[in-house]
């Protein structure tokens, strides 16, 4: 298939951000035609000759239903994105998209349920975490029901959830002794999951506060990551190591998450608007 830049269109976007995690957000109804979203996002979200972001958001709606997509900077799409989902949300919510502080927005991962409350921060039902290696899509290899503080190799352990996408999470004692970058981008691509994971290392402070740092698959380090902020708790807490809702501190700020006894998990934070404006964009259609 070949590629033709055949056009160019003026699109209007808004930059938003999670606790620092930023997207670049576009009412998908601008792009008509086949868009390779790949390099529309990659483009985009490059922080010297782009707009600059974690990634892209591509929101959509219709007569029944909101919808998200997400695009990374490296032009991979995941499942789900926790913190795009709250910018989303209040994205949709200042648009008038939704009449209301509570909706739905289909996802990746699912329809999941929003609330915008008075005092600016988004609640999401983030749904079910996943712990059976089969649904978070690890390697065949891996046997057993669930993956919790099992070896990983080069004498760590780890635990793996499912929020809707992939989470690997490490337990550390001294953040000091961290190569995020490389630690990160190493078991990114781990043999355990073949199609890659985002990476969390925690620090525990208290049983009812932990501090994350987050290496995202296809984005890299970031400041924010909310499911892996939900993946992080779930897998303390199947440790019995935190309660069951859990103050999160990341390098962009910080999330509550409610990890409850049926296996639903909640997310708890801001959404905030940084600027809009209009790009004129090539359009490249498959031929």
């Amino acid at each position: 298939m070949g590629e033709n830049i055949v056009m160019n269109t003026l699109v209007q976007f808004s930059k938003l951000h999670g606790i620092g995690n930023d997207f670049i957000v576009i009412d998908a109804s601008q792009l008509s035609g086949v868009v390779n979203r790949s390099k529309l996002s990659i483009g985009l979200c490059d922080r010297q000759t782009g707009i600059g972001a974690d990634g892209v958001l591509l929101l959509s709606k219709s007569s029944h239903q909101l919808k998200m997509e997400v695009i990374n900077s490296d032009g991979s799409e995941p499942e789900m994105c926790g913190n795009g989902l709250r910018v989303a949300a209040l994205w949709m919510h200042k648009q008038g998209w939704a009449d209301c502080r509570n909706f739905d927005i289909q996802t990746g991962a699912g329809e999941l349920s929003v609330e915008i409350g008075n005092d600016g921060n988004v609640t999401i039902d983030m749904g079910m975490a996943k712990l059976n290696p089969r649904e978070i899509g690890m390697s065949s290899s891996v046997q057993g029901d669930s993956f919790i503080n099992q070896p990983i190799g080069g004498g760590l352990k780890g635990s793996a959830v499912s929020m809707g996408n992939p989470h690997l999470i490490i337990q550390v004692s001294d953040f000091a002794r961290l190569n995020l970058e490389d630690d990160g981008r190493l078991l990114e691509t781990h043999p355990f999951f073949p199609l890659k994971t985002n990476v969390h290392f925690v620090q525990i402070v208290n049983r009812r506060s932990i501090v994350q740092k987050t290496w995202e698959r296809g984005a890299g380090a970031t400041l924010a990551c909310g499911t892996g902020a939900c993946a992080s708790v779930v897998a303390m807490v199947e440790q019995g190591l935190v309660e069951r809702e859990v103050h999160v501190e990341l390098p962009g700020g910080n999330l509550t998450i409610k990890y409850e006894k049926t296996g639903h998990v909640f997310m708890t934070g801001p959404a905030e608007f940084v600027f809009t404006g209009s790009i004129s964009l090539p359009v490249f259609l498959e031929s």
